[in-house]
């Protein structure tokens, strides 16, 4: 007799496949952990064959699970794509858009021209995913995403809006002849050039605080607890700052608006690159660190001097 299985059969063995677990996976499918216990188990009685090792490390899958997970990925795949090909067939910009962007950029630059977007677009609701992990659109995570990247993936279309321009800021009140103490980005932010580039002007002992947002690493700088390298978007924004540097060229990143190639034609994907697009363009002095801003470049007058350690006296 041939055993019937549902695609949400699929979908939940690729879910454990994936989180190696059933509480990460049921949290990803929006159901409990008991229903996904019980769910497994009526599959793995209907297929009498088990589908998961059990270990305290997590979930193993058998043969069977990692085929039954490759049919699901192929699965989903086809879905999606004959959504984004019924989607884009809309002539109108209408429907759920979900956008991914990171915290920094939301709060630095996007939120004013999403208002402005919603004004002229009132039939797109927007969905926005705070991550500052890359999503998969081509998995269907995000619609669009708006990146800090210099290598977006070849998996999908887009333009450089700008070049994010970084300088090193500090406190407008900081006395310039302290040795400075310096704040700095966790290398898993994605921002390891930046980490890099503190590592390299400090010793161990002056780097007091590390985070892994970038507006963490400029609320620390505000707040007085050191210096550290921030995008001239949001450090030139901040009045209590000041640049202690000009914009480094070693720590630029491309600022990149993409999509999947096959929504790139849809009509509420389209109406949003062009927005943001012309929106980003006319903000671009800020965002690479032209902007005529109120306040004096500082120069660092300690041993630092934004240096490398090798020229960095211990005196």
């Amino acid at each position: 007799m041939t055993t019937a299985l549902a695609w949400d059969d699929f979908r939940l063995v690729k879910a454990i496949s994936d989180q190696r677990g059933l509480t990460l996976a049921a949290e990803r499918l929006g159901i409990n952990h008991s229903t996904a216990f019980r769910r497994l188990g009526q599959i793995e009685a209907a297929l009498r064959t088990p589908l998961f090792e059990r270990h305290r490390t997590g979930y193993v899958p058998t043969p069977a699970a990692e085929e039954m997970a490759r049919i699901a990925a192929r699965m989903e795949e086809d879905v999606l794509a004959f959504t984004r090909r019924i989607e884009s067939e809309g002539l109108s910009p209408a429907g759920e858009l979900r956008v991914t962007t990171a915290a920094s950029l939301l709060t630095g630059l996007l939120t004013p021209i999403l208002a402005a977007f919603c004004a002229r677009c009132p039939e797109v609701r927007l969905d926005v995913v705070v991550s500052e992990q890359a999503l998969n659109l081509a998995k269907g995570d995000a619609d669009v995403a708006l990146r800090a990247t210099n290598d977006p993936p070849d998996t999908l279309v887009g333009r450089r809006l700008a070049t994010i321009a970084w300088a090193v800021y500090g406190r407008g009140d900081r006395d310039p002849d302290r040795s400075p103490r310096w704040v700095s980005p966790a290398p898993r932010l994605g921002a390891a050039a930046a980490a890099r580039y503190v590592q390299e002007r400090s010793r161990p002992e002056q780097v007091v605080l590390r985070l892994d947002t970038v507006q963490g690493l400029a609320d620390a700088v505000e707040a007085g607890i050191g210096i550290g390298p921030l995008p001239c978007v949001i450090g030139d924004r901040r009045p209590g700052l000041v640049r202690l540097s000009g914009p480094e060229p070693e720590l630029d990143a491309g600022l990149w608006l993409l999509t999947h190639p096959d929504l790139r034609r849809a009509a509420r994907v389209r109406a949003f690159l062009d927005f943001v697009g012309a929106a980003i363009a006319r903000e671009r002095d800020l965002i690479e660190g032209r902007a005529q801003v109120q306040r004096q470049v500082q120069r660092v007058a300690d041993p630092v001097r934004l240096q490398r350690t090798e020229t960095i006296s211990t005196s």
